[in-house]
């Protein structure tokens, strides 16, 4: 018994983006068509569509491939990249891009040099960015790995109420870490 091999469809044509079909790239029976003035014209057959799109001296579009029947709307293709392109520079123009700071630490931490990470880690939950706390042990403070511990606790006790722990501290190797996130 021999395997039947599918041969591929040569004669489709190539597409050089990820953009929508349009005019004879439309490759089905019938389409719910949308004209260039926004009215709904209900399900028409391609060729009805085309013929439409040709009239209005206008590109014939696949907006919604997925939809059954696709929806289809007759547009300039070149106006209708350029709104995309500009629907898409304001998205990520909006979107706010979370930094995790790191701050490090000791167990033995003198209580100043503790203030001024408890006033960098309130200016950095206050700019929306994540907070890691990093307590290194060297030598023999890692017997008193509580001490530490103790240290994050208290951080999270002098940051209440602005901020969420993501991850417990945890150890990891010769340090300590915990994550915290902005309340909302």
């Amino acid at each position: 018994m021999e395997a039947k091999i599918a041969k591929e469809n040569t004669n489709a044509p190539v597409r050089e983006d990820n953009g929508p079909r349009i005019n004879e790239e439309i490759r089905v029976k019938e389409v719910r068509l949308i004209d260039e003035t926004g009215e709904n014209r209900g399900v028409v057959s391609i060729k009805e569509a085309l013929i439409a799109a040709d009239e209005a001296g206008l590109d014939l579009i696949e907006i919604s491939p997925q939809a059954n029947p696709p929806v289809c709307k007759i547009l300039d293709i070149g106006k209708y990249k350029y709104e995309m392109q500009k629907r898409k520079a304001e998205a990520k123009k909006k979107q706010k891009v979370v930094e995790i700071k790191e701050l490090k630490l000791r167990p033995m931490i003198d209580t100043h040099d503790y203030e001024v990470k408890v006033k960098q880690a309130k200016k950095f939950l206050g700019e929306g960015n994540k907070v890691k706390f990093t307590m290194r042990y060297k030598g023999r403070e890692m017997n008193t790995a509580d001490m530490g511990k103790d240290v994050l606790m208290r951080l999270l006790d002098d940051l209440e109420g602005i901020c969420k722990v993501e991850s417990e501290p945890k150890m990891e190797g010769k340090q300590m870490m915990m994550v915290i996130a902005p309340e909302k």
